[in-house]
This record gives structure tokens, C-alpha cells and sequence, in this order.
């Protein structure tokens, strides 16, 4: 039986059925965890309803801005009610305006930087808060990340500076939640099909660019992402937090 058997876990950013948020949610219902579903508005619901479906007609379903603390406090009062407590939860939420996403950094205007930072990288914090006092044997939250928060990626722009505030905020929740017990951990992708990836002007040509360049050879596949989410919220990691593990086929290491 694998250890994550009867754990309670709750996932932010199932978009649809390519989302990295989905893979990671499938491995951890595969190992036994019982999961809960937040959605991002109307547009979204249908989607995420049918997937979450899929674990259950009694998986808990609830929309979520993370843009509001109302919104946040109301999920995890309904997951307190239902669960009980909560073992994991999963960090799979980033915007920017589209606009911010072409051109030059330079031209980002005040309001995309607010906002990009806000869902992206607050909203850790925000959710960790809300999750912590439901944690109470420990826990594992794990952020997605990108490797853009670390060198400049043409087009990612405002969101790799996001995604630094992003890693940056994992580090300093880790030392804050370590005394209770509570891993915080990111992993950084690479580059994956989903929905928020086509956003990014040039997105094929870093398919291509990864395959051609990462020392596998090759692109991550969605399913080694999961085991990675699995391996972080295990016993595997106890030892581990405030960390970012690079899941992308060796691209990082690689100077030329």
C-alpha cells in the first residue's frame, strides 16, 4: 500500500486535462490520496468538474479567486469541514496580462506587475496561511516554478520575475512552517503543452529548443511530473523543503 494512502489533499490550477496541475493530481489519487478541486470562474468549472469527476461524484469541487481573501478563507473552511485536516496541497496558479507577455520587459506597465505578482506568487502565500492550521501533523505544499525565474526566457517577462518572488516566498515559508512539520517545496518544469504555456509567444520553438539543447534529449512528459509531485509530498522528502527541484530533462544544468 503506498504511504500517501488515506492522505487529504487539495489542488489549485487544474485548468484541463493537459494542465501539469491534472498530472500531478492524477498521480496522487493513483497513490490514495483523497482530493479536493478548486476552479477559476464560470469558464473553468465545466472542465475541472468533469475531470474531478472522474475521482468520485462526492470530490469537492469549489471555485476560488485568488485574488480574494474571501474566496480562500471560504475553501478552507469548507475543506476543514469536510476533511478534517488537509496532509497536502498543490500551487499551480500564474497569470499576467496577455500584453505582458510580448514585446519588451521594460514596457510592463505598473498594473500587469501588480497583478502577475499577485496571482502568482501572493497567492502561495495566501493559500499556505489558509492551509497551515489544517496541517496539523505536517504537510507538503509544492509550487509549480520555471526556470525563467532564474535566466531571461524571451516572452516569459513579467511572469519570470514573478515566479523569482515565487521561489523566493517558498524559501521563507519553509523556514516559517518548519517548526509545525510543514515541507515547502517547488518544482520547476519544463517546458509542457498546457494551456498557460501557449500563452507565451515562441512556445514551439522552446519545445524544440529544449529537445535539441537538454542532455536527455528530450521534452519532460507530464506523467514524470507526477511521480515528482508524489516523491515531494512522501516520506521520500521528509528532509526536504524550501528547495526547488528542476524536472526538465537536465535543460539547467546546461551553460551553451
Amino acid at each position: 500500500m503506498s504511504q500517501l494512502a488515506g492522505k487529504l489533499g487539495i489542488v489549485f490550477g487544474v485548468a484541463n486535462k493537459r494542465s501539469i496541475a491534472w498530472a500531478i493530481a492524477q498521480a496522487w489519487h493513483k497513490a490514495g490520496v483523497k482530493l479536493a478541486f478548486t476552479y477559476q470562474g464560470e469558464r473553468l468549472k465545466e472542465n475541472v468538474e468533469e475531470l474531478a469527476g472522474t475521482f468520485g461524484p462526492d470530490t469537492l469541487l469549489m471555485p476560488c479567486d485568488v485574488t480574494k481573501d474571501e474566496d480562500i478563507a471560504r475553501v478552507f473552511a469548507e475543506v476543514g469541514q469536510k476533511f478534517g485536516e488537509l496532509h497536502l496541497m498543490l500551487h499551480s496558479v500564474a497569470f499576467a496580462p496577455k500584453e505582458a507577455l510580448e514585446g519588451e520587459f521594460v514596457n510592463t506597465s505598473r498594473e500587469a506587475f501588480r497583478v502577475a505578482h499577485d496571482v502568482s506568487a501572493y497567492s502561495l502565500i495566501a493559500l499556505a496561511r489558509g492551509a497551515a492550521p489544517l496541517m496539523t501533523d505536517g504537510g507538503s505544499i509544492i509550487a509549480m516554478t520555471y526556470y525563467g525565474s532564474e535566466k531571461v526566457v524571451p516572452h516569459y517577462n513579467v511572469m519570470g520575475v514573478a515566479k523569482a518572488a515565487l521561489e523566493a516566498s517558498t524559501r521563507y515559508l519553509a523556514y516559517d512552517l518548519g517548526p509545525k512539520k510543514i515541507r515547502v517545496n517547488c518544482i520547476s518544469a519544463g517546458p509542457v503543452n498546457t494551456l498557460a504555456a501557449r500563452g507565451i509567444a515562441g512556445f514551439t520553438d522552446m519545445l524544440k529548443h529544449y529537445e535539441a539543447h537538454a542532455p536527455l534529449k528530450r521534452n519532460v512528459l507530464p506523467d514524470e511530473l507526477g511521480a515528482t509531485g508524489t516523491f515531494l509530498a512522501s516520506d521520500g522528502a521528509a528532509a526536504i523543503t524550501g528547495q526547488v527541484l528542476y524536472v526538465d530533462c537536465g535543460y539547467q544544468i546546461m551553460g551553451m
